[in-house]
């Protein structure tokens, strides 16, 4: 049987099995899906927070937005910060004294002291007042050293007020009763030693440096209740947080020559 009749060897098929390996579900989509509905949800959050505080927030929040870097006024509020914070101003005064009030509420000797306390605003700014008794209060009779009392109050103060730009005033008055102690000590030595004990405690436990733009001491000469002189309430310390609103700049007229009136000045200026 000749060769060249027989049929072709059938081809060798090698079937090679792969394990395929489980591919992950829908990519990584989702990951970018939950990286944005969680900053919305921080955004959503953020937003309604700023809804609910008090202005000046907003208005330190806007500041930095506006300048990130920290250059201007309005970035934010630091118990001594190096940077301005944010002012309070005479529409705001009002509810710095609430704010301080309520912080004084909480200190531990706050009911023998209440009705020591006076807090008004004034044209000067917010004035708080601490008011002697008969057996003394804040400082210690006839000194210019501040009680346990008088210590802790100065300091709660100090707290509050050292995270306001606002620049503070301390005063020390007396009654008008004579005092005279050892080397011709009087009341004018008294109330002004008051007044820097008052000033060195409370650049101590919170006032910023420089904040504290004048002491002064008053005696007897700027009475409480000027009626009734010798009465102990006029024996106090005064801490006057002062306005940051700027002062009007008043109308300087033409000036003209000596004897001249204002109409005539007028006709010669033009």
């Amino acid at each position: 049987m000749a060769t060249d009749s027989l049929p072709p060897p059938a081809p060798i098929i090698i079937i090679v099995k792969k394990n395929k390996g489980h591919e992950a579900h829908h990519g990584g989509a989702w990951k970018v899906a939950y990286a944005d509905f969680v900053t919305a949800m921080m955004a959503l959050f953020i937003v309604l927070w700023l809804l609910n505080t008090s202005d000046t927030v907003k208005k330190a929040v806007g500041g930095y937005f506006q300048d990130p870097s920290g250059h201007t006024k309005q970035s934010g509020s630091g118990m001594a910060g190096t940077g301005d914070s944010i002012e309070i101003k005479k529409s705001e005064m009002s509810q710095l004294k609430d704010r301080i009030q309520e912080a004084v509420k909480q200190m531990a000797q706050f009911k023998k002291s209440k009705d020591q306390i006076q807090m008004s605003v004034t044209g000067e700014g917010l004035r708080i007042e601490l008011l002697e008794t008969d057996n003394g209060m804040f400082f210690e009779s006839g000194k210019g050293t501040p009680s346990e009392m008088g210590r802790e109050m100065l300091a709660t103060l100090a707290a509050e007020v050292g995270k306001l730009p606002n620049r503070v005033l301390i005063e020390g008055h007396t009654d008008a009763k004579p005092f005279a102690g050892a080397d011709g000590y009087g009341n004018w030595e008294l109330s002004s030693d008051r007044a820097n004990s008052a000033r060195r405690l409370m650049q101590d436990t919170g006032l910023r440096p420089g904040q504290v733009q004048q002491v002064r001491g008053f005696a007897d000469q700027d009475l409480r209740k000027p009626k009734e002189p010798n009465d102990a309430s006029n024996r106090r310390i005064s801490i006057i947080v002062k306005y940051t609103d700027p002062l009007p700049v008043p109308d300087v007229p033409p000036k003209g020559k000596p004897g001249e009136s204002k109409g005539a000045a007028k006709t010669a200026s033009k």
